[in-house]
């Protein structure tokens, strides 16, 4: 028997602790050498043999059987002459020990086996006239470790116990013997599990984990005897979830609590349309969680309402009510709860109510207790643009990459499962993905085995989007990211016959055949990334304080989703165009992708606080501005701001000369320009070449340089004015240009609220 916490036997682990060799190499060369036969296994024969005939019974030491082992030992020890082979006479059976169902031969004093022989002595010390016959008919087998006796218990008892375990046994994740064996010890003097009596009145010395085993099993038995007594759940108000077989899709099982009391429910038609659904439909814990969560919002607000308890007598403003409940749900906490959940729950309760319908168990249901898909709508929560962002920044996440080798250790989800080295690598990858391909943590965990494709040099990630249910999509994938998943599939190879069958056809495959999916679940990723953070010793945010300290960086902000924005802000930053940016997101809209990457009000107002300091005109001589200034001239051009008047009222769609911002006395750069300005330079430098080779006047390729030399003069000087700048304060502008550039981006301008009269309006 390996225990849970460690990976090796007893054996194995005193061979380990005197080998230098570390955990994963010790496992791997260590070819342990068996000195005993396994419990269960057959033993090999005595070695005496005379006149061609064998001995039949197994070894026990020196190669020969205990009795004839006891006789050459006492020969040899008295020095008697002779040969002590010379009286001995080989066995041709076997005694079996007279215990009941015990396996282990009788070949010790009074014909017992060894384990009872022991047991024997211990009872004559206080029984010394006792007999073996009555004594041993009393007692249960010889049990290893992995296995346990109910002969012991009555026999109605014995079959109660039966039946419970197996039915239990699927609700568990690990079984255990041992607590099993004392479940059976204490409960000898019981006569039945059917019962009012407490578990711990039943078993009042018992263990903690013994009355969890106990009640487990009477919760079992009990639901099986209401159901063939024909008092099934779907008569009782109070449903029992585990006697239902109902199962969570997480990996902990089933959620508390493990009974719900339907009485909380004022109406009794809503009251036995919910039992009856939950009995036969047998719905997993997360929606019957839901489910029952709107039908208790649903019933507080019918409660104040007279005539509710009729579902004949129920109007179109009922079902407003019951709406306007799910409006303003709070959680269980009190704090409001969020939109989705408020919309999970409407959608629950009115799929129970289509039911009802359908299935005839609400058949006196009114007809006019229907929503309304107009007016009925909870309405999306706007967005506090503040809290827009949910990247994790740059430099957060270099400071995770440097405490890499920290991640798959301490409490990692999978240790009963897999080496640690395992674990460490295959966390390491799930990371790497998470943090290279910005796909959600679904759509890594379940990604297939084989899900690398090669076209004409260009690696691929073949993944499969389940949100938008777009499966065998592709995306393009770095070498170094590539090269992290064939290592862990080269390893995961070696470990396919130990994982479970089902995980087969997955990249990082479920590590216990006791998973509900056939793959790692979200929630082992999810909490060893939560624990992987917590160990590292610091994490600083970006910034200091007013004393030049950093500050540490809020670590609830880093999850698995997360990583998701801070994909798509590191391509915004690096300048990715918006469309292509949508198809690497895999998003049909656009402004899906652009609310992954948006700048936050305040971090603008920051940056253009910064960057207001350091605008200059068409010369580059400085012309610094307020921010209110800033603002409006930011929606003028695309190289810079602009405050001419008409084109500022006309959000910069009607300059009056054409856009030839470097010849202008309004034009108003910034450097978070800087990198349009450059491009721009390198456009009219190849429009000039072009109209040379086209051998246009003079006058065109005359402009075209006066063009290029303005712009060379404007980017020029604020590269001078930069440079001569701290450090500290150099970077900041970097980064202030860096989100200014991301908000122009990511945002439409839209006209200022400015009446435009035209030059033929009469006013």
């Amino acid at each position: 028997m390996v225990s849970p916490a460690n990976i090796f036997c007893p054996f194995c682990k005193e061979e380990q602790k005197r080998s230098p060799l570390p955990d994963a190499e010790f496992a791997r060369a260590f070819v342990p050498v068996r000195n005993r036969v396994p419990f269960g296994g057959v033993p090999e024969q005595c070695r005496f043999t005379k006149d061609g005939q064998r001995c039949v019974r197994p070894r026990h030491c020196k190669e020969l059987c205990a009795t004839h082992y006891t006789k050459w030992k006492t020969h040899t020890t008295r020095n008697a002459a002779g040969r002590w082979e010379d009286t001995a006479v080989p066995y041709t059976d076997v005694p079996v020990c007279p215990a009941p169902a015990c396996p282990l031969p009788g070949l010790y004093g009074r014909g017992l086996c060894r384990h009872h022989a022991q047991r024997f002595r211990e009872h004559r010390r206080t029984h010394p006239d006792a007999d073996v016959a009555p004594w041993a008919a009393q007692q249960p087998p010889y049990l290893a470790s992995h296995q346990f006796s109910l002969l012991p218990l009555p026999e109605l008892l014995r079959w109660e116990v039966l039946y419970g375990l197996q039915q239990v046994d699927p609700w568990l994740r690990i079984f255990e013997p041992p607590q099993v064996r004392r479940m059976v010890r204490d409960l000898a003097k019981t006569g039945t599990l059917i019962g009012d009596i407490t578990d711990q009145q039943m078993c009042p010395r018992s263990t903690v984990a013994v009355l969890r085993m106990l009640g487990r099993v009477r919760t079992a038995v009990q639901a099986g005897h209401a159901q063939y007594t024909g008092t099934a759940p779907a008569q009782d108000d109070v449903l029992d979830l585990r006697a239902l077989g109902q199962r969570s899709r997480t990996p902990a099982g089933i959620r508390h609590p493990k009974t719900v009391d339907l009485r909380t429910i004022r109406q009794p038609w809503l009251r036995g349309l919910l039992r009856t659904w939950t009995v036969q439909q047998r719905p997993d814990a997360d929606a019957f969680g839901r489910t029952l969560r709107g039908v208790e919002l649903a019933s507080r607000a019918l409660a104040s309402r007279p005539g509710t308890d009729d579902p004949a007598g129920l109007r179109y403003d009922d079902v407003t009510a019951v709406v306007e409940a799910f409006r303003t749900a709070l959680k269980l906490d009190g704090e409001p709860a969020g939109w989705n959940y408020r919309m999970s729950i409407a959608s629950h309760f009115f799929a129970l109510i289509d039911y009802g319908r359908r299935s005839g168990t609400a058949g006196t249901l009114s007809a006019a207790f229907v929503r309304d898909p107009a007016l009925h709508r909870i309405p999306e929560q706007e967005t506090n643009e503040d809290e827009i962002g949910k990247a994790i920044p740059e430099p957060v996440i270099r400071q995770l990459d440097a405490h890499l080798d920290l991640l798959g250790l301490g409490r990692a989800r999978g240790q009963r499962s897999l080496a640690a080295d395992d674990l460490q690598l295959m966390y390491r990858t799930l990371y790497i993905l998470l943090k290279d391909t910005g796909r959600r943590p679904l759509e890594v965990c379940s990604l297939p085995r084989d899900c690398l494709e090669t076209r004409n040099d260009q690696i691929s990630l073949v993944w499969n989007n389940h949100k938008a249910r777009r499966h065998r999509r592709r995306l393009p994938i770095t070498t170094p990211t590539a090269h992290a998943i064939r290592t862990w599939q080269e390893r995961r190879e070696q470990l396919h016959p130990s994982l479970p069958p089902a995980g087969a056809d997955y990249l990082f495959p479920a590590l216990t055949h006791l998973s509900t999916r056939p793959y790692l679940h979200t929630s082992y990723l999810s909490e060893t990334l939560r624990h992987w953070v917590d160990s590292i010793p610091h994490l600083h945010a970006e910034g200091t304080d007013a004393q030049g300290n950093t500050l540490p960086f809020d670590r609830t902000l880093i999850y698995a989703y997360a990583f998701r924005h801070s994909y798509a802000q590191r391509h915004a930053d690096a300048g990715t165009p918006l469309d292509v940016l949508r198809e690497l997101m895999d998003h049909k809209s656009v402004s899906t992708t652009q609310r992954y990457y948006t700048v936050s009000l305040k971090r603008k107002r920051d940056a253009v606080t910064k960057l207001a300091a350091h605008v200059v005109d068409n010369h580059g001589c400085p012309r610094p501005s307020s921010e209110a200034a800033y603002e409006l001239r930011s929606v003028a051009v695309p190289y810079g701001g602009c405050t001419e008047p008409s084109n500022v009222k006309a959000a910069g769609g009607s300059c009056p000369i054409r856009f030839q911002c470097a010849g202008c006395g309004f034009y108003r750069p910034d450097p978070s320009y800087l990198p349009a300005i450059e491009q721009h330079i390198n456009e009219l430098r190849a429009d000039r070449e072009t109209a040379q080779a086209m051998d246009a006047a003079e006058f065109v390729i005359s402009a075209f340089t006066a063009q290029i030399t303005a712009f060379e003069q404007v980017t020029d000087r604020m590269r001078r004015r930069l440079a001569a700048l701290p450090a500290t304060e150099r970077q900041e502008i970097e980064e202030a240009s860096t989100i200014l550039r991301k908000a122009r981006a990511g945002n439409t301008h839209a006209l200022l609220p400015l009446t435009v009269v035209s030059r033929t309006d009469p006013a």
